[in-house]
């Protein structure tokens, strides 16, 4: 009696057509599409692993991982002789449904997925997007949370994020400020240059590279207006520019150069101002 590996894989397993022969093709390409949905997880897992916090990493890693397994699944359901025709139309016409109820949502989903990979913002920095301020505080897979700088906290949907202008604050390592300091017309304008560039220098989180900038502006109508260009790392910009700008001050004052208040110029047409103090005195007779 003779034994024939092929008449084995032939034999009817009482479903059916199927054979032996189509259980195991079915079989090992789930052992392959799992095999491929794991090695493929795990690298996006390593991608994102400073990318996103745990929880959304996690859950983009299994959304990934049976994706890869259901498509493996339906490749290999035509070994057990299922017709997918009626599958697909229905599942087709789901899909339909499905999509127009849920569109912002895989928009959302998949603009999530580019500002992971682009990461034009990150966890803690300071942005301004769709005119809302604040500190990044999440990056989630549908939205984007913001803290204000008043303490509240605004989730953004990341189609929003993604397809607006996004001003990162932080994303420099220098951000510059300027201001505009007006001394009197009678004041030495380059002791006060001078002065201010003193006190910039004494600032230990005000930059010298790029260098601080401090010259004379303009001439306003009641005083001789300086600029002030200055450097300073970006996460320290805000603390910087409020401290500065009193210690100039005090620094131009003591060395008698001081601010001018607005002044007007009034003149009298010819016997006007006679007339006014005539009149003044016959009232004070009556």
């Amino acid at each position: 009696m003779s034994f024939n590996v092929t008449e084995i894989f032939e034999i009817p397993i009482g479903i059916g057509n199927i054979t032996v022969e189509n259980l195991l093709y079915f079989a090992v390409i789930l052992i392959i599409g799992v095999t491929v949905a794991r090695v493929v997880s795990t690298n996006v897992r390593r991608a994102l692993l400073e990318r996103l916090p745990k929880n959304e990493r996690e859950l983009l890693t299994k959304l990934v991982y049976y994706v890869i397994i259901l498509w493996a699944f339906v490749i290999a359901l035509p070994q057990l002789h299922f017709d997918l025709s009626g599958l697909l139309v229905a599942g087709g016409i789901a899909g339909l449904v499905i999509g127009f109820a849920s569109q912002s949502v895989v928009s959302n989903l998949i603009s999530g997925l580019f500002l992971m990979f682009e990461h034009p913002i990150k966890i803690g920095d300071n942005i301004n997007v769709s005119d809302v301020s604040g500190s990044v505080e999440d990056v989630r897979v549908l939205s984007t949370v913001i803290k204000t700088y008043d303490g509240l906290y605004i989730r953004i949907p990341n189609e929003t994020v993604f397809t607006s202008n996004i001003t990162n604050y932080v994303h420099n390592a220098a951000r510059r400020f300027e201001y505009q300091i007006g001394i009197r017309y009678e004041d030495d304008a380059d002791a006060a240059i001078r002065i201010a560039k003193e006190v910039i220098a004494t600032h230990p989180f005000a930059l010298k590279s790029p260098a601080p900038s401090v010259f004379v502006d303009n001439l306003g109508d009641n005083s001789v207006n300086l600029t002030a260009y200055i450097w300073a790392p970006a996460r320290n910009w805000w603390d910087v520019r409020t401290d500065l700008l009193w210690k100039i001050k005090q620094a131009l004052e003591a060395n008698g150069i001081e601010m001018p208040f607005p002044q007007r110029t009034l003149t009298f047409a010819d016997g006007l101002e006679v007339r006014t103090r005539a009149a003044g005195k016959n009232e004070r007779e009556e």
